[in-house]
C-alpha cells in the first residue's frame, strides 16, 4: 500500500520528517518497507533555480550566441553562454546550475558541466520549457514574472515540489489502516494530534429532478447501500493537484469522475462507483443475485459467467456491476456522460471474497471490502465525492441521498480488565494512558470502575473482538520499545515440550538420510488430479478437491507423495543428472466417507546409478537392497520395535516390493514404481520408492536407549541348510526361530540362497546361521544341540522344510 506524505499532512498536521513518521508507523505495526521520492517532473527540477539576467552581450566569435551574467543567488554572478534569440538583460529566467541533470521532454537526460563555448566560459544553462521537461515549446527561454528571490528552486515556482511516498506492508488484520485517513488515525495516537476528516458541511441538494430508487433484495450480502445523483457535469481531465496525488500512489488518472472515486477510496478507505445515470433503466437500482450462468461483460472487456452467489448491482432490466468487485462495461462513465449516480455501500466481506475468487478479480475496492470496511463511513464518503465531483466537473446534486440500512451494525462491547492489561503488557502504564490511547484510536470508554473499563469498539476495527486484541492495540501505540526489561525475567507459565519433541526427531532422521547421499526436496502439496486417473475411480474418489483453484494443473491435494517426487526426478533426469537420491517429509490428504484426513509421510526416491563411473569401478545401478537398507536403518533409528515383513499387497503405484507391518498397520512400503506410472510422468529411469507412515512411527518412537553390560560368556554360531517351498520368505524363518527360542537366540542370518536344477522345481535352499548366547553361563554342547533340534523340528512341521544334513 502506498501513502503520500503530502496527502497525509492534509489530514493530520506534523512537522516531523518522512523518515521520522516511517519509524513511528513501523513501531505501531504498519511496517514501512520503503520511502521513495515522487517527482511530478522527472528529476524533480533538482539543481534548477530562478535567476536574473544582469548583462547580455553578443559573443565576439559567434553571431547567434550571447554572453550573459546571471544572478542565481550565489556570492558572484555566473557567466552563461546562451543561444536563445529572446534573451535580454533584466529578465527573470530559469537556470540549470553546474552538475544538475536535465530531463528534456524529448531525448536523453544530460548533465550540465562547466565548459567553453567558442572560447567563452559558460557556467550553467538558461532553459526553455522543453529542456526541463515541463512543456513542449523550444521557441526561446522562459521569461518569468515573479517576485521570488534569485536562487529559489524552480520546483517551488512551478508548484512541482517532490513528495515522499511510504510503501507500507499492510497485514490482513489492519483493514482499518487501508487509507490515508486510517494511517492518520494511528498517527493521531502516536503524535497526540487530531486527525481531521475532510469537511462535507457544504454538501446540499440542489434539486430532486433525477431521483433514483434503490431496492436491496439481499441484505446479508449488502447490509448498507447509499447513493446520490449529480446532473449537468462535464467529463474531462482531472485538475493537476488531483492527478499528482493519484500518480504519487501509483494510479493513472482516467477522467475527473473516475478519479474522484479513486481519490476518496484512498483518502477514506470507502470504495465508490459511478454509474452513468442515463443507463440506469427504469430509474431504479436493484441489489440482488441473478440466475447462475448469466453472462456479464466487465470494464476490462471480459465476458464472464455469473454464479448464483455473485451479488450484482442491477437496473430494472439487467446487471450493471459486480457488487464490491468490478463495474460493467455498458454502465460506466464515458466522455458523453453528463449525469451520474454515485454508489457508496457496505458489502459483506465473505460475499465479496467468494465472488472475487470465482472470477479471479482483485481490485482496490475488493481488497478493502474483503477485509472489512467501515459501514459508518458510507455517507461521509458519498458527500465528499459529490463535493469533489462538483469542484472538478461541475453539476448539481439532483436527488436526496438514498440510504438503505435496515439493520444498523452496532459497535462491539468489550470489558477490559486494567490489571490484566498491565500484566499482558508487562509494565504498569496507568489507566489514564490506556484511556487516551483507546480514545485516539476511536475506541470509546463508556463505563469505568477501579478495575475495569467498558469499551465501545467501532466496526472499522475489524480485528478487535476480544480483550487481548484491545491490549494489542494499546501496546502497539505505547511502543514495544518502551517496555522496560526486568533484570530478572520471569514468567507465570511455561509450556511443556511434547515427548518426543517431533522437530528433533525430524532433524535427526533427516540428517541421517542426508548423510547417506540423499537430497531433501520440498514440493507443493497441491497437485494435478490427472495423475490419479490411470489408477481408477477408487483412487480418484478419495481425492480432496480444491474449490477455488487458480490452475487446472493444481486442483487437488495430493493423496500420495509419489507424483510430486516424480516431477522433481523428471526435471533432473531431463537435465542429465544420473545419480538421484531424494527424500521428502510432507503431508498427504484423503477423503473418506465425508471426512477429511491428513497425515505425514516420509518418502524416498532412488533412480539411476548409486555410484558414478570411475577408473576403480563401473557405474552401478540402484537396486532394491540399496533402498531397503536405508529404510531398515531409519526404522532402527526410530527405535519403534520389531516389524513383520510381508510381500507388497495391492498398490496403485509399486510392484515387486515389501511392506513393514506392525499390529496390522502398514508402517512402510518399498519397491520399484510401476513402469506405467513412470512412463505416464515421462521419467525415463527405473525408480525405487519407499513411503513411511511418519505419524505412526513418531507415536511409537522411543527416545530412551537401554545400555547393557557386555556379556561375559561367549556366543556360539551354528549353520543350517534347508530346502523349502520357494514362496517361503527369510522373514518367516526368522520370526518362527525367535518364537521357538527367545532366550538364547541372538540373531539369524542368511548367507546363501540357491534355486536351480540341483534341487526340486518350485523349491529353494537357504543357508542360515544362528548365533546363540547365554548371558548367565557358558553354553554346553547339550543345550546347543537341544536348541537346534527344536528349531529344525518346527521348520519341518510348520514350513515343510527339508533339513540338509
Amino acid at each position: 500500500m502506498l501513502i503520500s506524505f503530502d496527502w497525509l499532512k492534509q489530514l493530520i498536521p506534523t512537522d516531523k520528517t518522512a523518515e521520522e513518521i516511517g519509524v513511528l508507523l513501523t513501531g505501531s505495526g504498519l511496517e514501512v518497507e520503503g520511502i521513495h521520492t515522487f517527482d511530478l517532473v522527472q528529476g524533480g527540477l533538482e539543481g534548477i533555480v530562478l535567476g536574473e539576467v544582469l548583462t547580455c552581450e553578443r559573443h565576439p566569435d559567434a553571431d547567434r550566441l550571447n554572453i550573459t551574467t546571471v544572478d542565481i543567488g550565489a556570492d558572484e554572478p555566473s557567466q552563461i553562454v546562451c543561444g536563445a534569440p529572446n534573451v535580454a538583460a533584466g529578465q527573470r529566467v530559469v537556470v540549470a546550475t553546474v552538475n544538475s541533470t536535465l530531463y528534456p521532454s524529448e531525448g536523453e537526460p544530460f548533465k550540465i558541466k562547466k565548459s567553453k563555448i567558442r572560447g567563452a566560459a559558460s557556467e550553467g544553462m538558461i532553459c526553455a520549457e522543453d529542456e526541463i521537461g515541463i512543456g513542449a515549446s523550444h521557441a526561446g527561454i522562459m521569461v518569468l514574472d515573479t517576485d521570488l528571490p534569485n536562487g529559489t528552486p524552480a520546483a517551488k515556482f512551478f508548484g512541482l515540489g517532490s513528495d515522499k511516498v511510504f510503501e507500507i506492508g499492510l497485514t490482513p488484520n489492519r483493514a482499518d489502516a487501508a487509507s490515508h485517513f486510517g494511517v492518520a488515525r494511528d498517527l493521531q495516537a502516536l503524535l497526540d494530534e487530531s486527525a481531521q476528516l475532510p469537511k462535507v458541511g457544504d454538501f446540499k441538494v440542489n434539486n430532486t429532478s433525477r431521483s433514483i430508487a434503490v431496492e436491496v433484495q439481499n441484505t446479508e450480502a449488502c447490509p448498507r447501500y447509499a447513493g446520490v445523483t449529480i446532473t449537468g457535469l462535464k467529463v474531462g481531465p482531472s485538475p493537476e493537484w488531483m492527478q499528482k496525488r493519484l500518480r504519487a500512489i501509483g494510479l493513472s488518472p482516467i477522467n475527473n469522475v473516475v478519479d474522484v472515486t479513486n481519490y476518496v477510496l484512498h483518502e477514506l478507505g470507502q470504495p465508490l462507483h459511478a454509474f452513468d445515470a442515463d443507463k440506469i433503466t427504469g430509474k431504479k437500482i436493484v441489489v440482488k443475485t441473478v440466475e447462475e450462468g448469466t453472462t456479464f461483460k466487465t470494464l476490462d472487456g471480459v465476458e464472464r459467467k455469473l454464479g448464483a452467489n455473485d451479488l450484482m448491482i442491477c437496473n430494472a432490466e439487467e446487471p450493471m456491476a459486480i457488487g464490491g468487485v468490478f463495474g460493467g462495461e455498458d454502465s460506466g462513465v464515458t466522455e458523453e456522460t453528463n449525469s451520474i449516480f454515485i454508489e457508496s455501500a457496505y458489502f459483506s466481506p465473505d460475499w465479496v471474497r467468494r465472488t472475487g475468487m470465482n472470477h479471479g478479480l482483485k481490485t482496490d475496492a475488493s481488497f478493502r471490502f474483503e477485509r472489512g470496511t467501515d459501514p459508518n463511513m458510507v455517507i461521509l464518503a458519498l458527500k465528499r465525492a459529490a463535493l469533489l465531483v462538483q469542484e472538478v466537473a461541475g453539476g448539481e446534486v439532483s436527488s436526496e441521498i438514498v440510504d438503505v440500512y435496515p439493520e444498523a451494525i452496532e459497535n462491539r462491547e468489550i470489558r477490559l480488565s486494567i490489571e490484566r492489561t498491565h500484566m499482558l503488557i508487562g509494565q504498569h502504564i496507568g489507566t489514564e494512558r490506556i484511556k487516551t490511547i483507546l480514545e485516539d484510536l476511536g475506541i470509546q470508554v463508556t463505563h469505568e470502575t477501579e478495575t475495569h473499563l467498558t469499551l465501545s469498539v467501532p466496526p472499522f476495527k475489524v480485528d478487535v473482538t476480544r480483550e487481548a486484541d484491545v491490549v494489542e492495540e494499546i501496546l502497539r501505540i505505547y511502543g514495544f520499545n518502551n517496555i522496560q526489561m526486568d533484570e530478572n525475567l520471569a514468567t507465570t507459565y511455561l509450556a511443556k515440550f511434547p515427548k518426543p519433541y517431533a522437530e528433533n526427531v525430524v532433524e535427526a532422521i533427516s540428517n541421517y538420510i542426508a548423510d547417506n547421499g540423499f537430497h531433501e526436496i520440498i514440493t507443493n502439496s497441491i497437485t494435478n488430479s490427472n495423475y490419479y486417473e490411470p489408477a481408477g475411480e477408487a483412487e480418484m474418489a478419495g481425492l480432496v478437491k480444491v474449490v477455488n483453484y487458480n490452475s487446472e494443473d493444481l486442483d487437488v491435494l495430493r493423496k500420495s507423495m509419489v507424483f510430486s517426487g516424480l516431477e522433481v526426478l523428471r526435471r533432473n533426469i531431463n537435465r542429465r543428472q544420473r545419480e538421484l537420491k531424494l527424500f521428502e517429509l510432507g503431508k498427504v490428504y484423503e477423503q473418506r466417507e465425508g471426512d477429511y484426513k491428513e497425515s505425514r509421510r516420509l518418502s524416498l526416491y532412488m533412480a539411476g546409478n548409486t555410484t558414478a563411473e570411475s577408473w576403480k569401478q563401473p557405474s552401478i545401478k540402484s537396486a532394491f537392497h540399496d533402498m531397503a537398507g536405508v529404510v531398515q536403518n531409519v526404522l532402527r533409528k526410530l527405535n519403534a520395535g520389531d516389524f513383520e515383513v510381508q510381500p507388497l499387497q495391492e498398490n496403485s503405484y509399486m510392484r515387486q516390493g515389501i511392506a513393514y507391518v506392525k499390529n496390522g498397520t502398514v508402517v512402510a512400503e518399498l519397491g520399484v514404481l510401476d513402469a506405467g506410472v513412470t512412463r505416464f510422468m515421462e521419467v525415463k529411469e527405473q525408480v525405487w520408492y519407499a513411503e513411511l507412515n511418519w505419524d505412526y512411527l513418531l507415536k511409537k518412537y522411543k527416545d530412551k536407549l537401554v545400555a547393557e553390560e557386555l556379556p561375559k560368556f561367549p556366543e556360539v554360531r551354528r549353520d543350517l541348510s534347508l530346502v523349502l517351498d520357494r514362496n517361503v520368505t527369510f522373514d518367516q524363518l526368522k520370526q518362527l526361530a525367535f518364537k521357538v527360542e527367545r532366550k538364547l537366540l541372538q540373531s539369524v542370518n542368511v548367507f546363501d540362497v540357491y534355486e536351480g536344477d540341483k534341487i526340486e522345481a518350485g523349491k529353494k535352499a537357504y543357508a542360515l546361521s544362528f548365533t546363540l548366547q547365554d548371558k548367565q553361563q557358558t553354553l554346553t554342547d547339550k543345550v546347543i544341540e537341544s536348541t537346534m533340534n527344536r528349531l529344525m523340528q518346527q521348520f519341518e512341521k510348520q514350513l515343510g522344510a527339508f533339513i540338509r544334513k
